[in-house]
Order: C-alpha cells, then structure tokens, then sequence
C-alpha cells in the first residue's frame, strides 16, 4: 500500500521536550505540596493542553486549581526552558527535511500551540511542514485519532496512505485508530510497553535510523491498524 504523506509529532519524536514538560510538572507539581510521577507523566503524554491538564487536576486532587491556571502555569516554565537550550533529538530536524524531499509532511502535536510555533521556527521547521495541526485546536487528543485525521484531510491523503511517527503510548494508539501506518521512536526515558512496540509498523531507538528505503519498505505490506 503506498505511503504518499508522513505526519510527525513534536515532543519526544523532534524535541527532546518530554523531560521538559516532566521537570515543568514536578516543580509545579512540588510548589502545591504534591509529587509528580513518572506514572503521572505516561498519563500526559500526548495529550492536548486541556487534557493533561485535568489529568493533573485529577492525579493530584487539585480541584481548587482552575484548569486554565495550571495550563498556563506549566506551559511558562516549559516555554522558559526552551529559550533557554533547545533540545533538538538526534536525526530529527534531518528526518523531517528528507521525508519532504520524496512525501507530504505534517505535523500534528498535543503540545500547546505556543510551544508548538516556537520550537518549529527554531528549528525552521515551520517552512518545511505543508500542515500544522495543533492539539489546542482538537476537541479531542490522543489516544483518539482526530488529530492525525485532521493532518490527512489538510493534505489531503487518505490516512491508510499515510505514516505517522510517534514516541508515546497514546501516540501510537492515536495512529492505529486513525488506521495509518505506525512508526514508533520512543521519548527517552519513557520506554513504550510490549503491547503498544506490538502495534507499531516499526519501531526504532532513534531518527538517525530514518530513510526513504525504510518507508519505501514499509509500505510493501498494510499497516497493522488495517488487519
């Protein structure tokens, strides 16, 4: 089945963000008097801003804490950490830039829209995505597969022909229920469980690894989301 589009994520798959957003939410976390938790963090991950932020609410019984305060909050300290080093993961810029030379490319991040357009124009990114979809603008986040649908229609593509490159859990589940093609780059520190490195297409340690030949490959057979 050929792949004629390649739809990225952000945190964890170009940025090594993810201990960002976990430092954010543990210092948030600790000035409430709460502990923040690895188990904690799984739960977050790729989800959309208001989202993880009533995961927070929940996780920490902050009920007294409006959810807009804490997505403001915790989005400072990330976006303050940001400015302050950039930690652009290993062959990701690179992979994103190759992937445009052959297919369409997307983007289709959970993260706030703010921490979104910074990191893309850092890196220069914004000039190479066609589409930008953005969790802040989804009703509903990952593991639903609204998102990576939305990035589909924008360009185009029907999402069987599409791949989607993921680190998280319900990032993966995200693509599988949109029934595209699943390539699984786990965030450092966060390793995925069996049954989610099961679901993906492929998995690799790290985007150095990505070709052309490999999507060439991959599509030589359907997705797993089809069987």
């Amino acid at each position: 089945m050929p792949i004629d589009a390649v739809i990225f994520d952000m945190d964890g798959v170009i940025v090594a963000s993810e201990d960002y957003w976990w430092e954010s939410r543990v210092e948030w976390t600790g000035a409430h008097g709460k502990t923040w938790t690895p188990d904690d963090q799984r739960h977050c991950m790729g989800r959309n801003t208001v989202e993880w932020a009533e995961v927070m609410q929940e996780r920490l019984l902050l009920s007294d804490v409006p959810i807009p305060t804490i997505m403001r909050d915790v989005t400072t300290l990330v976006l303050n950490r940001l400015d302050t080093h950039l930690p652009v993961l290993p062959g990701a810029v690179e992979a994103v830039r190759e992937a445009a030379t052959h297919y369409r490319v997307a983007l289709a991040s959970g993260s706030p829209t703010a921490v979104i357009q910074r990191v893309t124009a850092l890196t220069g990114l914004d000039r190479v995505f066609e589409v930008m979809v953005f969790g802040d603008d989804m009703t509903r986040g990952k593991p639903h597969p609204d998102i990576y649908l939305k990035a589909a229609e924008l360009l185009g593509v029907e999402p069987a022909h599409c791949l989607g490159v993921e680190d998280s859990s319900n990032g993966v589940r995200s693509l599988h229920a949109a029934g595209m093609y699943a390539l699984a780059v786990p965030s450092p520190g966060f390793p995925l469980p069996d049954d989610i490195v099961q679901m993906a297409d492929v998995n690799l340690v790290s985007l150095t690894e990505f070709s052309v030949e490999l999507v060439e490959e991959m599509a030589l057979v359907p997705p797993k989301a089809a069987s």
